[in-house]
């Protein structure tokens, strides 16, 4: 198992009787000093990582002081000359958002050979509360990301001759990457998704790994269960593996630990997100709407952000406690979901400070990664109709 530091950079420096809305938060409460602190400040962050034996994982977002990182490849590229061992995941580029998929196959195969060899390419389509924002069609953006990322592929893989483009969204008339990825034929390519089982079956088809965030282990595990039955099912390899974050704080007591779990659920809690950009019409699929509805006809049930810090380490959305604790509760997930092949941890969040956060990482770099970096990668699960059939 890999595990992975990451943060997305906020700006929580915001005045307490303004309502942090997603998207509409004004800028003039960004001042640009306390910006460059928290920059270099993150990066350094992502350089101490580094020289603890960590993985780095980079997001970006857009006009929200919950993410200021917005431009994840110029982060990137940064980390990809200032570090030395870690890889460095872009998770990811929001393709179905991007006017020219050819420029982002340019960035990454550039960061690529910066890092020489380093760089792992992950592609999302977007959240729906930055859809108004980006100004694009909500029913479009998922078939905008599979045909950017197909675009991407071919464009790398493409080295005898340059080639035309004639697509639904985008036109090129001539297509020649320089420079090529590093990697050969390309970086490993992941993609994230939360609730669509045909989603999870497309990524298990390519080989990319597939990543998920702050779900309940029951429904991480079903998702984790369709990505690998899928290669059983086509007969295929077992695939680049699967990802999952939780928000992740290791002390050297449980009271301690508490106390920055409290801290990193302000993710959980401050930001949000008004009512009409939360699900734009047409983004999600019609099944996963009726599921919501049906959910909330039942009562609904508990949301991440009203949880007790309990409630959370019992679905797994939160890891948090001594060394060993954290042990135990990344092996019970593992076991819960039928294993997972990347810990991506996000153990920085708010107010979190510096010292904090890099003594909270340092914890887990020398006492719990080590119990765990040994867990097997996961392997195609076999569907009840295989089975009977052997």
């Amino acid at each position: 198992m890999r595990a992975w530091h990451f943060t997305e950079m906020p700006y929580p420096h915001y005045p307490a009787d303004e309502p942090f809305t997603r998207i509409n938060l004004p800028n003039k409460h960004f001042d640009p000093k306390i910006g460059a602190d928290l920059y270099n400040r993150y990066l350094d962050e992502y350089m101490i990582a580094d020289e603890l034996g960590l993985d780095i994982m980079l997001n970006e977002h857009h006009q929200t002081p919950s993410c200021i990182d917005t431009c994840a490849p110029l982060s990137a590229a940064i980390l990809a000359r200032q570090t030395r061992n870690a890889r460095i995941c872009v998770l990811g580029n929001p393709i179905g958002h991007r006017n020219d998929p050819i420029r982002v196959a340019e960035e990454m195969a550039m960061i690529d050979c910066i890092s020489r060899g380093r760089l792992e390419c992950g592609f999302v389509r977007g959240v729906p509360y930055e859809i108004y924002a980006a100004n694009t069609n909500p029913t479009e953006t998922g078939e905008r990301l599979w045909d950017g990322v197909d675009l991407v592929v071919k464009a790398w893989q493409a080295v005898d001759a340059p080639f035309n483009y004639e697509g639904k969204f985008w036109h090129r008339r001539s297509i020649n990457v320089w420079p090529r990825p590093y990697q050969t034929p390309h970086p490993q390519i992941w993609i994230t998704g939360s609730s669509d089982i045909e989603t999870t079956k497309r990524v298990a088809e390519r080989g990319y790994v597939f990543a998920n965030f702050l779900l309940p282990h029951e429904k991480v595990k079903s998702l984790f269960d369709a990505y690998r039955a899928n290669f059983v099912e086509r007969g295929l390899p077992g695939g680049g593996g699967v990802a999952y974050m939780p928000l992740v704080h290791v002390a050297e007591s449980e009271a301690e630990a508490v106390k920055g779990a409290e801290e990193l659920r302000w993710y959980l809690t401050a930001p949000r997100s008004e009512p009409h950009l939360r699900n734009p019409p047409g983004y999600a699929p019609i099944n996963a709407n009726v599921a919501m509805i049906r959910q909330a006809e039942k009562g609904g049930g508990r949301a991440a952000r009203d949880s007790s810090i309990d409630q959370l380490r019992d679905q797994g959305i939160l890891m948090c406690g001594t060394p060993d604790m954290v042990v135990k509760q990344i092996k019970r997930f593992y076991d819960l979901v039928g294993g997972f092949d990347h810990l991506l941890m996000m153990d920085h969040a708010g107010f979190m400070d510096h010292q904090r956060t890099v003594k909270a990482m340092t914890l887990f770099a020398r006492e719990v990664y080590p119990q765990i970096k040994d867990l097997p990668r996961t392997q195609p699960v076999r569907d009840a109709r295989t089975a009977a059939a052997e």
